[in-house]
């Protein structure tokens, strides 16, 4: 009984380092999958807010053109529905794969920069909450209320306001954004691609905080840092989503080759135990 065990233990050790590294390559793959259409469908997505975003005339604060402006209470904007609504709808789907995009770096970090990366997908928990929210009010309650006549007390939620609760909380969630993106930088550090990410992220914190102190100092409505917060941010979500997605298709070939490399070893490694 002791030799047949012992004859079939090398076998045993093979099956087993096998599924353990099929295991390992499978939950790889997923992450790989999953990381490069984060990647790519952000950029995507962000370059739609862009256009839309700018195709959008604007009607409060110091872009609006004089005859296009909408004066107070804000609410007399029942013609500009749906049209002006339109660019809330890939941003809500922003915040959505931005998480996951997070969340994706988080697990291809490094042990030692996986701190950063977790408080990098904690604020961005934060921004998607907060953009999430806000545009799903100005879908399903500001707008509906406009056309329905249901305004009194609607001037502090639209849109419109170039001092409301919607720029305000909008400007928040992507200030979140930038922080974000900030504790993400460090855990790009590896070969120009993973440089440049990290380059584009320092710089869109910086650009942040700088915009939001030179306007705040200026004395201009929150819908100047808004726009410019913003911009700022879809630009380098266009960029990095597009870079990070290489990286993630990288990683996915690299995993492969590996695997096979391993398991290469390890039958080489079991048939030399099971001839001595």
């Amino acid at each position: 009984m002791k030799k047949v065990s012992e004859c079939q233990s090398p076998r045993s050790i093979e099956v087993n380092n096998d599924l353990k590294a099929e295991a390992a390559s499978s939950t790889r793959k997923n992450l790989c999958n999953v990381g490069f259409w984060a990647a790519l469908l952000t950029s995507i997505i962000a370059a739609a807010s862009l256009v839309i975003g700018f195709a959008t005339p604007a009607r409060a604060g110091p872009l609006a053109q004089p005859g296009s402006i909408i004066p107070y209470p804000y609410t007399n904007a029942a013609s500009f529905i749906p049209a002006d609504y339109i660019w809330l709808y890939p941003g809500f789907l922003l915040a959505l794969t931005f998480v996951v995009l997070m969340t994706c770096i988080h697990r291809q970090a490094s042990e030692d920069k996986k701190i950063f990366s977790q408080v990098g997908l904690s604020f961005a928990l934060i921004y998607a909450v907060a953009i999430t929210t806000d545009y799903f009010i100005q879908l399903a309650v500001v707008q509906p209320s406009i056309l329905s006549g249901e305004t009194s007390g609607l001037y502090l939620f639209t849109m419109y306001n170039p001092h409301g609760i919607f720029l305000a909380v909008e400007s928040l969630g992507y200030l979140m954004m930038s922080v974000a993106l900030l504790f993400a930088a460090a855990v790009f550090a590896k070969g120009r691609v993973e440089r440049a990410i990290r380059c584009l992220f320092v710089t869109s914190f910086v650009l942040a905080i700088g915009s939001l102190t030179v306007f705040s100092l200026s004395g201009y409505d929150i819908i100047a840092f808004e726009v410019t917060i913003l911009t700022i941010n879809w630009i380098v979500l266009i960029v990095s989503g597009a870079l990070l997605s290489i990286i993630f298709k990288r990683a996915g070939s690299t995993s492969q080759g590996i695997l096979r490399k391993e398991l290469g070893q390890v039958k080489k490694g079991s048939s030399k135990e099971e001839v001595n």
